[in-house]
């Protein structure tokens, strides 16, 4: 069982039909925690992979740094799209870097974030605060990188920034 999978289903399973309410994975702060916790092992994991090829074809990554004082100032639904942009780039680059990738312990990171990231661009599209749905329409800032390692980084400083704080400023509205 995929722990991207797993993700989803705990998720799933606590919305409310009619309109979205994550409560369990917001309002449990344990569960963001065990997701920061999973990106730091994957970045580990794969830099301790013996021999990582460089991409010859650069994966094109956002600029997920932020600042605190102008995330905190965004209306909740403008992070969520924020966020999917990040995620969108992320799932595109962790699949274009397997396709480059053929030594099996980085083949094996590369296809556990692709699943993490997809899972939370997934979960995220089923949030709304405003009418109509999430179109794959944004530019976010991005830079080109040819180490794969540069993909595990992006992902865990989003999973541990703009990530992890969404979910503390939505836990404040609907963990009532």
């Amino acid at each position: 069982s995929s722990p991207g999978l797993l993700l989803l289903t705990s998720f799933l399973l606590h919305i409310k039909e009619d309109r979205a309410s994550p409560t369990r994975l917001v309002c449990d702060n344990r569960l963001i925690q065990k997701y920061i916790v999973e990106a730091k092992d994957m970045e580990k994991r794969v830099g301790q992979c013996q021999v990582l090829p460089v991409l010859s074809c650069p994966a094109v990554l956002p600029l997920v740094d932020f600042s605190l004082q102008q995330w905190k100032s965004k209306s909740n639904e403008t992070k969520r799209r924020e966020i999917l942009c990040d995620l969108a780039l992320l799932v595109g680059a962790a699949a274009g870097a397997q396709g480059q990738v053929s030594e099996d312990c980085g083949a094996r990171q590369l296809s556990q974030l692709y699943r993490h990231a997809n899972s939370f661009f997934l979960l995220l599209q089923t949030f709304s605060w405003e009418a109509g749905h999430w179109e794959p329409s944004c530019s976010p800032h991005s830079t080109e990188q040819t180490h794969i390692t540069s993909i595990f980084l992006t992902y865990r400083k989003l999973v541990q920034g703009k990530l992890g704080f969404f979910f503390y400023d939505l836990a404040k509205v609907l963990c009532k």
